[in-house]
């Protein structure tokens, strides 16, 4: 009997926690993917609601498609948002009304993906006004977005911006009305009362406006729904928090179909990680037991090294901040991404560019891959890591990341062979977004308005001709 009562018991553990670990997509299994919004909310609307009419023919160069085949001689295809083709390099199978582009000796790849931004940063030396207003927030990110997309960036995921803000930069992007790569946004950063974010900032002597604080397992739980609610295509909690509080939040987002993406340090990445939380920001301390417990859980990384190389070659060190209360460096940084590497972490890549950083791209993002590449990765490995893989951390590998028939017409062309050489991508030629040309000769290029059609004079009487 005892025996008995044992087993039931083990059962009921078992039963437990298989409940417990439902799978993080269990909701994609219920979305039709046939006519969703392009994003990882997956919101159903008729298809093409703002894709560009005509087609965009690539012909004549190397296309490295992104899906781990070797690049190859090839004509790309593109009707309206979509790749429709890839055809032999001998081929001239469109449409005859294409607007045909030659990129003989360049690369046709996917367009790259930032992981880590923040649109609406403010810029150092502001005056008060002007970093607390929104009006300006929304200009700091148009400035941003033509940057990020002059650099080949086609998507980018912001980790914190202010109220409405990164959300309507997205509209806009996705209505052709601003350059741009795609923005998938976090909306506020839900932190503790304190916690990283929402910490009285040196320069204003106030928290920055992007934090959410929350307290409690109740407070944590529907500062989540708010993000939703504004439209946020992840979730983006800072530490501190509690055990009940992070698996509140995770919880929630899972439910409502959202990743979850912590930047915490120390024991708090372990909490995160046992909570179920998708990704873990920043290269900050953990103990060898939570990599070990990442890789068990397939808990994704972002390590982002970049920023803090600017930040201890800018002013030595990382001051000022409570959730920063430990030694690192450059080299302590990369020991642990190498141990997160060799655990067989999936690790993908973000600059977290704030204030005037955005300025030194596309730097920043290619000494990210060039870190990569320093980690063991191969050349070829580390462009896939920032499009397939990047896609795939994103939740949106069946829509980017590669150029295959069907999927979302983001395409990168550089002078050079960035699958041998990472450097070629400083020499972007033509970015198209969404089937868009949004830059071309390396510049970002806005097409002539068409002039609306006035309307029709009144006749006499009031009655119209």
């Amino acid at each position: 009997m005892r025996r008995l009562s044992f087993l039931v018991l083990l059962g009921l553990v078992e039963a437990s926690s298989l409940l417990a670990q439902v799978p993080r997509g269990e909701r994609r299994r219920w979305l039709d993917s046939t006519s969703t919004s392009d994003d990882p909310r997956r919101v159903p609307m008729p298809a093409g609601l703002t894709a560009p009419q005509g087609t965009i023919v690539l012909r004549g160069g190397r296309i490295w498609d992104g899906t781990g085949a070797p690049a190859r001689p090839g004509t790309l295809v593109i009707t309206r948002n979509l790749v429709t083709a890839i055809l032999p390099a001998a081929s001239n199978a469109w449409p005859r009304d294409a607007r045909v582009i030659d990129v003989t000796g360049k690369t046709v790849l996917p367009g790259l993906i930032d992981l880590h931004t923040h649109l609406d940063y403010r810029m150092l030396g502001n005056s008060e006004a002007r970093v607390w207003s929104r009006a300006d927030g929304a200009l700091r990110g148009v400035e941003r977005l033509r940057y990020y997309i002059e650099s080949g960036i086609t998507s980018i995921r912001d980790t914190g911006s202010d109220g409405e803000t990164p959300f309507l930069l997205k509209e806009w992007v996705n209505e052709g009305r601003l350059a741009g790569p795609r923005v998938f946004a976090a909306g506020s950063v839900i932190a503790g009362r304190g916690g990283h974010g929402a910490e009285v900032d040196i320069e204003s002597g106030k928290p920055l406006p992007a934090a959410r604080e929350a307290s409690g397992p109740d407070d944590w739980r529907e500062a989540v729904r708010e993000q939703f609610r504004k439209g946020a295509d992840f979730i983006k909690v800072t530490s501190h928090f509690s055990a009940e509080e992070i698996q509140a939040a995770v919880d929630e987002a899972h439910d409502l179909g959202l990743k979850v993406t912590a930047d915490a340090e120390t024991f708090y990445i372990e909490r995160a990680v046992r909570a179920g939380v998708d990704m873990i920001e920043h290269p900050l301390p953990r103990t060898d037991e939570t990599i070990r417990l990442m890789a068990e859980r397939k808990t994704e990384s972002n390590p982002t090294l970049i920023p803090y190389t600017i930040i201890f070659r800018l002013g030595g060190g990382y001051f000022g901040s409570t959730s920063r209360r430990f030694a690192f460096s450059d080299s302590a940084n990369f020991a642990l991404v190498k141990k997160l590497k060799d655990a067989g972490v999936v690790l993908g890549i973000g600059t977290d560019l704030v204030v005037d950083w955005y300025e030194y791209l596309p730097w920043p993002y290619l000494e990210e891959m060039r870190q990569f590449v320093r980690l063991g990765y191969s050349v070829p490995e580390v462009l896939g890591i920032a499009t397939r893989v990047n896609a795939r951390l994103l939740d949106l590998d069946d829509k980017l990341g590669t150029l295959e028939p069907g999927k979302l017409a983001d395409v990168l062309v550089v002078a050079g062979n960035p699958d041998q050489r990472l450097d070629d991508l400083e020499k972007v030629d033509l970015v198209i977004r969404d089937g868009r040309v949004q830059v071309e000769g390396g510049r970002v290029i806005y097409p002539r308005h068409v002039p609306k059609a006035p309307p029709a004079p009144r006749a006499p009487g009031g009655a119209n001709r």
